[in-house]
């Protein structure tokens, strides 16, 4: 039995793995935009990105520019993503004015959900989807299960 561990400190258990056409262009948005940082970059011989880490808070987000002889492909390649990723932000109306600014696409206007989330999802110029969210109250399980049923239409 090795004794190296099966997840190496400082990683979560699950981490998402972008490829990203643009890597270095989208890398800036998602600083800009989540208020990420960069843990580390592996840039290839061409500029492209061949790897790339950010951290934001906890949580870690791999990237790079495709790699199709790896079957690693972006969005706009194999036609769209089914995928969206929720992100916690501290404000989140300003996250999503920037993602805006910054070329992303609307796809779900800002609004205080049933659960206590204030969110709004969009597309960046990548062809990624986001959601983006501040948590803004605290909902109790019966007051949770009222307001989605209110929700859904069956109060």
């Amino acid at each position: 039995m090795s004794d190296v561990k099966p997840v190496p400190d400082g990683y979560p258990a699950v981490s998402p793995g972008l490829a990203v056409d643009g890597a270095a262009a989208a890398i800036d948005f998602y600083k800009h935009v989540f208020g990420a940082s960069e843990r580390m970059r592996m840039p290839r011989p061409d500029g492209k990105i061949a790897h790339c880490e950010l951290t934001l808070g906890d949580s870690l987000i791999m990237l790079g520019d495709p790699e199709p002889e790896m079957n690693f492909l972006d969005p706009k390649t194999v036609g769209g993503t089914p995928v969206n990723i929720y992100v916690y932000v501290a404000d989140v109306d300003a996250a999503f004015a920037a993602a805006l600014q910054a070329g992303a696409i609307e796809l779900t206007p800002l609004t205080t959900q049933f659960y206590g989330d204030r969110s709004g999802a969009f597309e960046d110029p990548w062809g990624h989807r986001w959601t983006v969210a501040t948590h803004v109250e605290d909902v109790p399980p019966e007051e949770m299960d009222r307001r989605m049923a209110q929700a859904f239409g069956d109060a």
